[in-house]
């Protein structure tokens, strides 16, 4: 059932929530006299198109901070008198093209009045986070880095209103792909899919996509990121569309694979199953204080075990994942945080950098609050199978012979989003078909 976000307590959340974020971020930050510029961004023209831009976002560590997609803001950080939100004022043209609100720069100052502000603060120490800017002064990198990392740490926990914005994606995304199950079958293009898929999105209340649709039938499916194109579905074979709905710069990010003819094949089953057991699996590990990389570590394992027991790996699981051989088959990480944008506030902490394959987009302990994708996924992927380096390294571990006769299959990915909780976990995305 369709449940719209109360629109009179998101506007209440909207303030409450931007209050306690910005106490606790100066409290995490204890500046002395260090001034702190958050930028929105501005506009980026599109080459050749005239006045036309790209969609505009706001950078997503101002948009945290102000619930303000308007570009050319700056947000000011003075730790001896607070917060100052520079906004560019609506324009008549705005107005005339755009429909634009002057309540959009409500309760904020305009922007002509920021040079005047750093200038009574000339000499003083500069972070600058969000969008570079025109007006920016020289800032301080390591500084800027330091306070970045603290404002990372405090987005990954979700709020009421951030958590309410997630479900109302969720419910979008859950929507699509309710129909896209319902279109799939052979002779459907790729596109008509997305076409499907994303219309209904729209219908349930999302504003926007969290990132291009991803549609790979047949060998595309090996594809990571597949763009949706007019090839047809053909019976046999297995469809990855991998997709999620954006409500107020909150979003869902879903993956699935159905086989095209409504039955899996004996090998799909199989594999499909692998994936799917490594997901439960690694998802029950998603729990406070579980380390992310033991979560893609689980993963790992359930895959090679899945396939050595059919044969297209040699040797037991743990020793397959040592020596980087499942990663033939599985050449990503298990997931990534999501919420305020699809790769939200994620990273290594410091120390724990690695240049590795597959490169993991997280590595840190998972706490109450965060919400991370599982997604493990097996894929037969030309470029892998006929890598030199890959092959010499794995002679012994890859039965190359099989997996060379799988080219043409394409992959299988099972992706879910999973909020973290004092508790356990909850998988936000159950609800979308499998």
């Amino acid at each position: 059932m369709f449940v719209a976000v109360d629109e009179h307590w998101q506007a209440q959340e909207v303030q409450r929530q931007l209050v306690r974020r910005r106490k606790a971020l100066a409290e995490a930050w204890d500046l002395n006299e260090e001034l702190v510029l958050v930028g929105a961004g501005s506009p980026v023209a599109i080459p050749g198109r005239r006045d036309r831009t790209y969609p505009f976002h706001a950078h997503l560590e101002y948009l945290y901070l102000t619930d303000r997609e308007r570009p050319g803001g700056v947000l000011a950080f003075d730790p001896a008198e607070g917060w100052v939100e520079f906004v560019t004022p609506v324009t008549r043209a705005e107005r005339l093209w755009e429909g634009a609100d002057e309540s959009e720069s409500a309760g904020t100052t305009p922007i002509d009045e920021f040079p005047g502000w750093l200038e009574k603060r000339e000499g003083r120490p500069v972070a600058l986070l969000g969008a570079a800017f025109g007006q920016a002064p020289p800032h301080d990198a390591a500084l800027s880095e330091l306070l970045r990392r603290k404002l990372n740490h405090l987005r990954r926990a979700k709020d009421a209103l951030e958590l309410a914005r997630m479900r109302f994606a969720e419910q979008a995304t859950a929507a699509g792909f309710a129909r896209l199950v319902e279109v799939i079958e052979p002779g459907r293009s790729e596109r008509l899919l997305r076409i499907e898929l994303e219309a209904e999105f729209f219908r349930h209340g999302a504003d926007g996509l969290a990132f291009d649709t991803v549609v790979g039938s047949g060998p595309n499916a090996a594809v990571l990121h597949f763009p949706p194109s007019d090839r047809k579905l053909q019976a046999g074979e297995l469809v990855l569309v991998d997709a999620g709905a954006e409500y107020r710069g909150y979003d869902s990010d879903i993956t699935r694979t159905y086989p095209v003819s409504g039955e899996f094949t004996t090998e799909q089953r199989e594999l499909y199953d692998i994936v799917k057991r490594a997901g439960e699996e690694a998802t029950k590990l998603c729990r406070a204080g579980t380390e992310f990389r033991d979560v893609h570590r689980c993963a790992q394992l359930a895959i090679a075990a899945g396939l050595a027991e059919l044969g297209l790996l040699r040797g037991r699981a743990e020793h397959l994942v040592e020596t980087g051989a499942v990663s033939v088959f599985f050449p990503h990480g298990v997931g990534h945080l999501v919420g305020l944008g699809i790769r939200d506030a994620g990273e290594a902490l410091p120390g724990r950098e690695r240049d590795e394959f597959p490169p993991l987009r997280i590595d840190l302990p998972l706490l109450p609050g965060y919400v991370t994708t599982i997604e493990p996924g097996i894929y037969f992927v030309p470029a892998l199978l006929h890598d030199p380096q890959l092959r010499a390294k794995n002679r012994h571990h890859v039965n190359w012979d099989k997996a060379e006769a799988m080219i043409g299959f394409g992959g299988i990915r099972i992706e879910n989003n999973v909020l973290i909780t004092d508790e356990g976990y909850e998988v936000l995305t159950a609800n979308v078909p499998l």
